[in-house]
């Protein structure tokens, strides 16, 4: 069934993949992908361009229009908008699903980084393409997803282009969150010179959480330190306004407002991701254990009783299994997968360094997400990627450019399958 929307038709596919492709024979999963083209070119033999989406955990953007990135896209390709396994409609991994015992579930979350995407995508491009490469467009951790795919398949790609994703190829955990902390407290910095109030209004906040009890809508205490993860979108283009206009509204005369508390809560809750509380870490682990990475690296100064309070940024803490409705039932799991050392490598640093593949990347310079140096260094390493360093956009370029940064990175691949 196609749906016709203003500028692009919309089809939805579904495909039967093994849960462990090490084990074709075995339990098998459902993948779901939405193809998007302009209507006057369906009949067309388009190149098709596959969208990796960003997360873990996140599933892909639902259109309603040919605009910003996609519209571009559309001009020359089909895109295929992919649900990567566990999100979205490809067999949902949420509290509701879980299943079995915590080790169980440990073991069949292992099948849901970046090594498994890239065999989904692989099959999938067989059914849909035959024998033809694609192109991909990875959005931050879909560039992760990216250099595993240009690892273990290239001969499936075409020409790949990134946004935000330059993963540091042999960077642990601690590598990455070392060098996060500081990037997120620039945020913060520029947060509150940006808004000089709201630095007291997160103060008074949590005096007032550490002297009464306040329950979010889904009945979850509202602590001082799920508070801070508000800081989580400080990343991103309009991160500093919204949270801004979350605290402005904060409060109902003394008690703080039911529109702050289901703000916080939707904000905080995961519930249409909880993969990205489960994997987050798991997704720089090669053959090392994660052990908490974050939570052992945390500065004093982003301390829950520190003053001024700071909010965080995309950590995630072992104690949000505890106080995070729909991340408890993953609690013992996430606690398997912190410890476990036995993790396969994502990428190959041979196979990378003699890439043929023409990759694209922008880079961005003041990322609070992926370390710009990190990204820089990755792009050295990889044979045949060209950069594009820029600080004219946040994390969330991509989405927020109207298309431009992707055009800007085809054009920087323009003429190379001639």
């Amino acid at each position: 069934m196609t749906v016709l929307l203003p500028g692009v038709a919309l089809t939805d596919h579904v495909f039967t993949v093994p849960l462990d492709h090490a084990d074709p024979g075995g339990p098998t999963i459902e993948v779901f992908a939405r193809e998007a083209v302009d209507p006057a070119k369906q009949d067309q033999d388009l190149p098709w361009l596959v969208f990796l989406q960003g997360g873990p955990g996140g599933r892909s953007p639902r259109p309603t229009a040919a605009d910003g990135w996609l519209g571009h896209a559309l001009k020359t390709h089909r895109v295929l908008l992919l649900d990567q396994r566990g999100t979205g409609r490809s067999t949902p991994v949420t509290a509701g699903t879980v299943t079995g015992t915590d080790a169980e579930l440990a073991a069949r979350l292992r099948h849901f980084r970046a090594d498994a995407i890239v065999a989904d995508a692989e099959l999938i491009r067989r059914r849909l393409c035959g024998d033809r490469p694609w192109e991909t467009l990875g959005q931050s951790y879909g560039g992760f997803i990216t250099l595993t795919y240009l690892s273990q398949a290239p001969e499936g790609l075409r020409s790949c282009y990134v946004t935000g994703g330059l993963a540091g190829l042999d960077a642990t955990a601690d590598d990455v969150y070392s060098r996060t902390y500081p990037r997120v407290r620039d945020k913060v910095d520029r947060y509150f010179a940006r808004y000089p109030g709201d630095s007291a209004r997160l103060d008074a906040i949590a005096g007032h959480l550490r002297r009464e009890e306040v329950l979010l809508p889904d009945g979850d205490v509202l602590t001082v330190r799920r508070l801070q993860t508000l800081g989580l979108c400080l990343g991103m283009s309009d991160g500093a306004e919204y949270l801004h206009w979350v605290l402005e509204e904060a409060w109902n005369g003394e008690r703080l407002s039911d529109l702050f508390r289901y703000e916080v809560m939707m904000a905080t809750g995961f519930v249409g991701n909880p993969l990205y509380a489960v994997l987050h870490e798991s997704i720089y682990a090669q053959g090392a254990a994660t052990a908490w990475a974050a939570h052992r690296l945390l500065p004093g100064e982003f301390g829950e009783e520190a003053e001024p309070l700071l909010p965080t940024g995309e950590m995630i803490y072992p104690w949000m299994f505890d106080e995070i409705a729909a991340l408890r039932p993953f609690k013992g799991a996430a606690e398997i997968l912190a410890a476990a050392s036995d993790w396969p490598a994502l990428y190959d640093p041979v196979r990378l360094a003699a890439n043929q593949v023409p990759v694209a990347a922008a880079v961005y310079y003041d990322d609070m997400y992926v370390d710009e140096s990190l990204s820089t260094r990755t792009a050295r390493a990889v044979g045949n990627v060209r950069t594009w360093v820029t600080n004219e956009w946040e994390h969330d370029g991509v989405r927020v450019s109207g298309g431009r940064v992707l055009a800007r990175l085809m054009d920087m691949l323009d003429g190379v399958h001639g």
